[in-house]
């Protein structure tokens, strides 16, 4: 395992830091933890941690300069993954709390969940990925892997469902929603790989790497 490799993770104000620290320090990252848009944009690997509200997240990247970075950051192809909000924010918007844009990295809304008495919101516990491409970040992974999620709302994205090229893994909850997208250097899942035990780690170790 590589180790001491500088990973910064974004703070936005949000929750879900430390986990997330301490899982890619596992993973051999020297993390640090930044809301100084100087720092991230000088950084090679930067996570975006996914904890909180999807118009309060935005407004703090807006505010600051930490979106032009983040945007800057991915248009160069440069190491990013995003977790849980952090996959939510890529796209073009969210119903969360009235409509919000996103950073319109990808094509999509994020939508709530529809509760039934088979499928509660929110969508909490462990569940299986399906792969549908292939991706760098998860190869080594047995299929069907078992990823822990948190979320009350989902990425529907249709004109991303019909190519295979960005969405690389998909879940069942009441209906399937994307949960993994790649583009070059870009990974961003709906689910927590801090959370997700050895297949997690396997996730972190690969972008570390």
């Amino acid at each position: 395992m590589p180790q001491h490799v500088p990973v910064t993770v974004v703070d936005y104000g949000g929750g879900n830091i430390r986990s997330v620290v301490r899982a890619l320090t596992h993973a051999g990252g020297a993390v640090r933890v930044s809301a100084d848009p100087a720092v991230v944009a000088a950084s090679d690997r930067v996570v975006l941690p996914g904890q909180g509200a999807f118009s309060e997240c935005m407004h703090h990247l807006t505010t600051t300069g930490l979106s032009d970075v983040l945007v800057d950051h991915m248009a160069a192809d440069r190491p990013f993954l995003g977790i849980c909000l952090g996959l939510q924010i890529l796209f073009d918007e969210s119903e969360e709390q009235g409509l919000h844009k996103g950073l319109g990295i990808l094509p999509g809304r994020v939508i709530r969940f529809e509760s039934s008495p088979t499928h509660k919101v929110p969508h909490m516990g462990w569940n299986t990925v399906h792969p549908v491409a292939a991706m760098a970040m998860m190869e080594g992974l047995p299929p069907e892997s078992w990823f822990y999620f948190v979320h009350s709302y989902y990425v529907d994205a249709p004109t991303l469902d019909a190519s295979s090229s960005v969405v690389c893994a998909r879940t069942e909850y009441g209906v399937s929603f994307l949960a993994a997208v790649a583009r070059g250097n870009v990974f961003a899942c709906q689910f927590h790989p801090e959370k997700s035990q050895q297949n997690g780690l396997h996730i972190l170790e690969r972008f570390v790497q």
